[in-house]
């Protein structure tokens, strides 16, 4: 990422994508940045928030020119106004089958500029298959507190990823559910979220420094925040779209479902649910919020679901997640033991719940 604390040049940054046999889902963005100025300390607070507005502030290069290559497969795609790219690349060309990651190349010119090269990893899972797993991240992965705005944006923008808390066995869960039942998957994990992409590369940091599996990260979104324009741009469809997305990629996959109660991830899901049916196997609720009137609604979309073949889960702790989620044979015994130990270990230390 140094390039990007330079001089404020051309920038390329392709985000992790995802596909199947039949195709595959690159998405990034061409910018230029305001370089970092010599007289800020190398750490501090000063320096985080200027980092965090410079890359708020990023310019988006439109109309620029993307050349993808996966394999022999080929798709050229052009930038919108923001600068970003959303690109399918039909998979005409097998790639190879041992094993699940693959490295896409581009190619990135802007008027007189370039071309700006860069590479970026594709998760295309094997046939075999059984077990799609999307989850929001806000509050079900990574506390944020979304209830407290303020506090909020401030763990959103401004925490480094390793003052950043994970629920306690969140680690072992998503491992579980990426091994599988046999302990030997490597089972899709797609993160979704209305995050802006300017937090990308923080989350990522935060996904490695806590052992979650990275999986594609397809979550976040343009704010299109700007002096005319303060407030982030209205996405109320944003998470439900792209899951639909996903479950069209991934055509006939079970699917489990993964968000909490702060906001509407009950709601959408069992939209979700009732658009495809029979592909929702479950849906796990981590509860965040303590209102009786909030239980009460999530009970009903509860009884909403009884005639279909999807548990909606409400859980107080990533171990109630983990027992629902092996008896019905998406994780191990051993997943399950290994969610146990690891919640026992952090509750001997101070929970996310008792920072806020």
């Amino acid at each position: 990422m140094k390039h990007r604390q330079g001089h404020g040049g051309l920038t390329v940054t392709p985000y992790r994508g995802y596909g199947s046999r039949r195709e595959a889902f690159l998405t990034g963005r061409v910018f230029r940045q305001a370089p970092l100025s010599r007289g800020l300390p190398r750490r501090g607070f000063l320096r985080d928030l200027v980092d965090v507005a410079r890359r708020i502030a990023r310019r988006g290069v439109a109309e620029a020119s993307v050349d993808i290559r996966l394999g022999d497969n080929r798709v050229a795609v052009t930038t919108d106004r923001d600068g970003y790219f959303d690109a399918r690349l039909p998979l005409e060309a097998a790639l190879p089958r041992n094993g699940v990651w693959h490295v896409a190349e581009l190619w990135v010119t802007a008027a007189e500029e370039g071309p700006v090269r860069a590479s970026v990893e594709v998760f295309i899972p094997s046939p075999e298959t059984d077990l799609l797993v999307i989850s929001d991240i806000d509050d079900t992965v990574m506390y944020t507190g979304v209830a407290d705005k303020l506090r909020m944006l401030y763990r959103l923008f401004i925490e480094q990823p390793d003052q950043r808390m994970a629920f306690p066995g969140v680690a072992a869960l998503y491992q579980a559910l990426h091994r599988g039942a046999d302990d030997r998957g490597e089972r899709p994990i797609l993160y979704v979220s209305r995050g802006p992409w300017a937090i990308y590369e923080m989350l990522e940091t935060f996904f490695q420094l806590n052992r979650i599996p990275v999986g594609p990260i397809l979550f976040l979104r343009e704010w299109g925040i700007s002096l005319r324009h303060p407030l982030p741009r209205r996405a109320e469809d944003h998470k439900q779209q792209l899951i639909s997305r996903m479950l069209a990629t991934f055509e006939g996959v079970p699917c489990v479902l993964i968000g909490d109660s702060g906001q509407h991830d009950p709601e959408v899901y069992t939209r979700i649910v009732e658009a495809h049916p029979g592909r929702i196997k479950a849906i796990y609720i981590r509860r965040v919020e303590q209102r009786d009137d909030r239980q009460r609604a999530i009970q009903r979309l509860c009884d909403q679901l009884r005639h279909t073949h999807c548990d909606l889960v409400l859980a107080a702790d990533s171990v109630l997640i983990a027992e629902h989620a092996q008896a019905s044979g998406f994780i191990s015994d051993y997943g399950l033991e290994a969610v146990r130990r690891e919640a026992a270990a952090a509750s001997e230390d101070k929970g996310p719940e008792d920072a806020a």
